[in-house]
């Protein structure tokens, strides 16, 4: 067992999912509240965080992008994401995190 929590997971230790894939996923399914496209800061649902500001937030990780996916949220549909699509969601939102601001 101490092997098993001390062993980074997938979603930590390697990239994992296809970026373009994710992007097309939101563009499908989470642009309707969410600003998809990196340095875009004004979502359609004020209440919806960018997804570049969900990526720049300090500690964001693979990881926690999908424990979070992986949770219900009272403020989000109730969808249920296929592995691979949510490791594309979060391979590309991770793609936005070390991006330098628009000029």
């Amino acid at each position: 067992m101490l092997a098993a929590v001390s062993t980074p997971s997938a979603v930590d230790s390697q990239e994992i999912g296809d970026a373009r894939q994710g992007y097309n996923f939101a563009a499908k399914h989470c642009a309707e509240c969410h600003a998809i496209d990196f340095g875009n800061p004004k979502s359609p649902n004020a209440d919806a965080p960018s997804f570049t500001s969900v990526a720049q937030t300090s500690g964001m990780s693979g990881r926690a992008l999908a424990v979070w996916l992986d949770t219900s949220h009272p403020t989000m549909p109730n969808f249920v994401l296929h592995a691979d699509d949510r490791n594309d969601v979060i391979a590309y939102i991770m793609s936005l995190k070390n991006r330098p601001p628009p000029k």
